[in-house]
Parts: structure tokens; sequence; C-alpha cells
């Protein structure tokens, strides 16, 4: 099974943040208050448009073929996941 990081609480569905972390090799614990990265805050639907992108080269036309969705559909998507992270970097620099 392979399991999800959680990014927001189930309770009150803030984002979460990381507390610590730990080598399996040599267990050497690190302990401090550590924001999650940008790509693990977005949420799935966003992650795999990303990858997609990727492996499409950043070909528009070949993502909007494979997904089977138009050009202006795709763009769109594009242009919503790009806004996301302008405001997620906006919301860091403040």
């Amino acid at each position: 099974m392979n399991k999800k990081l959680p990014i927001q609480c189930p309770s009150c569905h803030a984002g979460l943040s990381v507390h610590s972390l730990q080598c399996d090799a040599c267990q050497t614990s690190i302990i401090g208050s550590f924001s999650l990265p940008l790509f693990l805050s977005l949420d799935d639907k966003d992650q795999e448009f990303i990858i997609e992108f990727v492996l499409s080269s950043g070909s528009l036309k070949v993502m909007a073929q494979k997904l089977n969705l138009s050009y202006p559909t795709v763009r769109n998507m594009l242009d919503e996941l790009i806004e996301k992270i302008s405001n997620f970097q906006n919301n860091i620099n403040e």
C-alpha cells in the first residue's frame, strides 16, 4: 500500500507542517518546524498535472491529446495551477 503524506489537518483542514524527521539507517532524528515543499502542498490532481506536463515535455498540445481534452481546457488548467502556485509563493513571502 502506498501511503500519502497528509497535507491538511483531518479536524480543522488547516495546513500541516513537519516537526521531526528520522534517518532509517542510523536513527538520527531532527526536530523543528518545517513547511512542506510546494509540490507536496498541492492536491493530487495538481501534482498529477505537473507530472504529466513534465512527461509531455511541457507541450499542452500533447497533454490535451493524452487527457482527451481540448487545448483551451488544458491551458485553463495550467493557468489555474499557476495562480495557485503564485498565491502560495506570495503567502510564504508575507
